[in-house]
């Protein structure tokens, strides 16, 4: 599956997220919100905590402690394990010197909580914090407050912990599902054009195996037909001229018609529907090579009279591949001269080598398509390279006949 279908397939689940399913909340779209809320929060705190010591006039040791915990916070910014230890550490500090740790320990389950949304172990990072907790209330506080305030700094630890712990699981969940979505998605979207290309082949298989054969008895039964006329019945013999060069061009629309088929998804509805080419539209075609930044030197003498359909598609086709050929490989001017000699049609396209090529090397494909083309035209190819010089000539019977 190309770039492109992948992302159609993304642009489809979120249209449908948007419309017809539940739209992802903005922290799983955003999880920075979230850590951007927790920390002003925190810096919210600190900023009371600050005020509060300035209010009371509390004395250096004090302030230094509600620093240090403040400093915990914006280190874990960047570095998220030194942060959290700092932060819980505070806490020692500040029941040390008598104050009360509830702001601190909500600096520290805030950082915790980051944390651990950032994806770190959660266990870790809420034994850390605990045991500073513990440590700082039963050492240095004395059990002031009693068990009620050892269970609550406990259980703000494991709450902490647990709820960015929680959200971390719960956005990976959510991303899951929208990922088998868009797999799902892309894989009916596999399914569906597995099955238009099995049909576009069976199509192409039968128009091949039975308009084709088809086509070919009846231009068969034609030539038979146009053999056993008389002398004298000139008018039918034209007439069956002109079916057998209908029959002709019925082939080379079907063939046409089963390369477009082939080609599935690589060819444009323009494409598609573009008529088909001819000798009228050679001075175009030179055009377009020449806008490219090709220098083509042309010499065109086209027939006045009928020239059968397919011959008209192969002359086209031969020009185009040789140009194609010459500003893939060429150095140099291009001349293309088409013109009738002895009631034929000659076409000529050469161009000097180049000695290298920048716009990259060619399969050889082009080449023996070519060939098979001209053959199918009941016409005459000759390719060579000599002196530096790369040739391409061509002669057809304008109404296709064997030359």
């Amino acid at each position: 599956m190309s770039a492109a279908q992948v992302d159609e397939n993304r642009d489809m689940v979120t249209a449908r997220n948007g419309q017809d399913g539940p739209a992802a909340p903005l922290w799983v779209r955003r999880p920075e919100a979230l850590h951007g809320a927790a920390y002003a929060l925190a810096a919210l705190v600190f900023t009371g905590q600050i005020v509060a010591v300035v209010l009371r006039g509390s004395d250096g040791p004090t302030v230094l402690a509600v620093l240090l915990a403040g400093a915990g916070v914006a280190l874990s910014w960047r570095l998220p394990w030194a942060g959290l230890v700092v932060a819980s550490a505070a806490s020692f500090a500040v029941t040390a010197v008598g104050q009360d740790p509830l702001s601190v320990w909500m600096m520290a389950v805030l950082v915790l909580f980051s944390v651990t949304l950032r994806g770190k172990q959660p266990l870790v990072g809420t034994g850390i914090v605990a045991a500073s907790f513990l440590g700082a209330f039963m050492t240095l506080g004395g059990f002031r407050g009693g068990a009620f305030v050892g269970v609550a700094a406990l259980f703000s630890a494991v709450a902490g912990g647990a709820t960015g712990a929680a959200l971390r699981i719960h956005r990976e969940h959510w991303l899951t599902l929208e990922e088998r979505a868009e797999s799902a998605i892309a894989t009916r979207e596999i399914e569906a054009t597995r099955r238009v290309t099995e049909e576009r082949l069976r199509i192409a298989r039968d128009l091949h195996d039975v308009i084709g054969h088809q086509v070919a008895m009846l231009s068969l039964h034609l030539g038979a037909a146009e053999i056993g006329l008389p002398e004298d019945a000139e008018s039918s013999r034209q007439a069956l001229v002109s079916a057998r060069s209908s029959a002709r061009t019925v082939v080379v629309e079907t063939q046409r018609i089963l390369t477009l088929l082939r080609l599935e998804g690589d060819v444009s509805d323009e494409e598609a529907l573009r008529p088909t080419p001819a000798l009228s539209g050679l001075e175009s075609l030179i055009a377009s090579f020449e806008s490219i930044g090709l220098d083509v030197r042309p010499s065109l003498d086209l027939p006045a009279g009928f020239v059968e359909p397919s011959v008209g598609v192969t002359v086209y086709r031969v020009v185009q591949e040789a140009l194609t050929n010459a500003y893939r490989h060429g150095d140099g001017a291009a001349t293309v001269e088409v013109r009738e000699r002895g009631g034929r049609i000659c076409l000529t396209v050469e161009n000097r080598v180049g000695r290298s090529s920048s716009r990259g090397s060619g399969s050889g494909l082009g080449l023996v398509g070519m060939r098979e083309r001209v053959e199918s035209s009941s016409g005459r190819l000759t390719i060579d390279s000599d002196d530096g010089w790369f040739r391409v000539r061509a002669e057809f019977s304008p109404l296709g006949a064997a030359v």
